[in-house]
């Protein structure tokens, strides 16, 4: 077989890789590819490879998977746990069980923790084991978190997720770890550009693997969780029923100002994806601002409603291709379609628009700031005296916000803009977003920042 040919493909909107791996006869398994096919598609094309194998290493809570539209689509055998109950066809493994790529055999190894149906795939070439796919069990620096099934189990599977990194941990220093989890994952990977690994590198490093004891790992693992997106507590069933197939060359379609308006007093929801300034000069009145960037999906799933119609609000420059499948692979199918002709035809139909003022860090001055990062960036630094509410905690908490001017902050002004949208269709219109984040408000100011909550 010569080297063995894995190719990561990287979503780092969502912090997580899927794996392409070249069986060297035209074929490819694909490992926890999401809905979203079209990198995968690419890279099998430009290989001239058929998608043979889709395998899920778990009943993934952050995307839909792309299994069963390969499997529709493509013929490809789907490989998951037995343990996870599938209701779609599938090849149900159970711990030890093989499955043989022509060559290459994969090993199935039940390690439950971060779901309870969770198997890892070990890579075998004869009797030596090139690598294993951990998905959620083992990953660069970490382990996924273990609260995602339900609040009553998270300590019996970080428990579990213990013995499950141990037996990993017990696999030769130079055997490859492919983990489907990353940085920038809310499934608890650590920071950092690392994406694969090996198994001595995580026996050294690991500090979850070096743990001194299994209630040691627990209180450090539990220790590390913060808040994630409302989404996460239904994909995994939907993944467990099989995700609804799509068309994967679908368009959103174009509506007019009328149908808009009329899809707006009916419930829909209104996602401007266009950058902040734009939005900031001029929007319909009650929309979200979602600017497009690889994080999209994540804030989709986390501020608007899953039952709602949603219509979309672009620059022409932007790609509708890309809104669609970052919505379809967390599970939010209901575009209604796209304002035609964008925010221009809004105006020509004769509808109002609104603004939101976007500051300077220099004309902050003494109004009062609300920062809406996660709690970690809030604790590393932040403008002394700030208020401080995550941002997908805002809608539940915004009717006790003291009323009055408001200066809100994130990072970079685009979480700042969607908090700044919500207060707006809640009725305030006080409100303005800082042009950058805490230390640009530092650097302007000559201050510090306050560390700690």
């Amino acid at each position: 077989m010569g080297d063995v040919k894995v190719v990561p493909l990287v979503d780092e909107g969502l912090g997580n890789s899927a794996y392409l791996l070249d069986l060297d006869d035209g074929r490819a398994l694909v490992v926890d590819v999401s809905r979203d096919l079209r990198p995968v598609r690419e890279l099998a094309e430009r290989r001239g490879l058929r998608i043979a194998y889709a395998a899920d290493t778990h009943l993934h809570a952050d995307f839909l998977t792309g299994a069963g539209q390969l499997a529709a689509s493509d013929g490809a055998q789907l490989l998951a746990s037995a343990e996870g109950h599938r209701e779609y066809r599938h090849t149900a493994l159970a711990d030890g069980d093989e499955v043989d790529l022509g060559g290459l055999r994969l090993r199935a190894l039940a390690t439950p923790g971060h779901t309870h149906e969770h198997i890892a795939f070990e890579l075998l070439d004869g009797s030596s084991t090139l690598g294993v796919f951990t998905g959620g069990s083992l990953i660069v620096g970490s382990a996924a978190r273990t609260d995602l099934v339900s609040p009553e189990r998270t300590e019996e599977l970080a428990r579990a997720q213990y013995r499950s990194l141990q037996r990993l941990a017990k696999l030769d220093d130079d055997v490859a770890v492919w983990p489907t989890h990353g940085a920038g994952s809310f499934c608890s990977a650590p920071p950092g550009a690392e994406r694969t690994s090996t198994i001595g590198t995580e026996r050294a490093t690991n500090t979850l693997l070096r743990a001194e004891s299994e209630d040691a790992f627990v209180r450090q693992l539990l220790g590390s969780l913060g808040t994630f997106p409302p989404y996460f507590l239904r994909l995994g069933e939907v993944n467990r029923r099989g995700p609804a197939l799509v068309a994967e060359d679908d368009a959103l379609p174009g509506l007019t100002a009328t149908e808009v308006a009329r899809l707006m007093a009916s419930g829909a929801a209104v996602v401007d994806v266009r950058p902040v300034g734009d939005f900031g000069v001029g929007h319909v009145p009650g929309s979200v601002s979602i600017p497009l960037r690889p994080v999209f999906a994540t804030w989709l799933g986390w501020l608007v409603d899953a039952d709602a119609p949603i219509v979309v609000v672009r620059n022409a420059d932007q790609d509708p291709a890309e809104i669609l499948w970052q919505a379809r692979k967390v599970g939010y199918d209901q575009i209604a379609g796209e304002l035609h002709g964008g925010v221009d035809s809004w105006h020509a139909s004769g509808e109002a628009t609104t603004s939101i003022p976007v500051v300077t860090p220099s004309e902050v001055g003494s109004t009062p700031v609300l920062d809406i990062r996660q709690d970690n960036e809030f604790d590393a630094g932040h403008v002394p005296g700030a208020r401080h509410v995550e941002l997908g905690a805002l809608p539940a908490k915004a009717p006790a916000l003291p009323a009055g001017p408001t200066v809100i902050m994130c990072g970079h002004s685009e979480r700042a803009m969607g908090a700044a949208s919500l207060l707006a269709r809640a009725g305030r219109r006080d409100i303005s977003v800082l042009d950058g984040g805490p230390q640009d408000w530092a650097d302007a100011t000559g201050e510090s920042l306050e560390v700690g909550a």
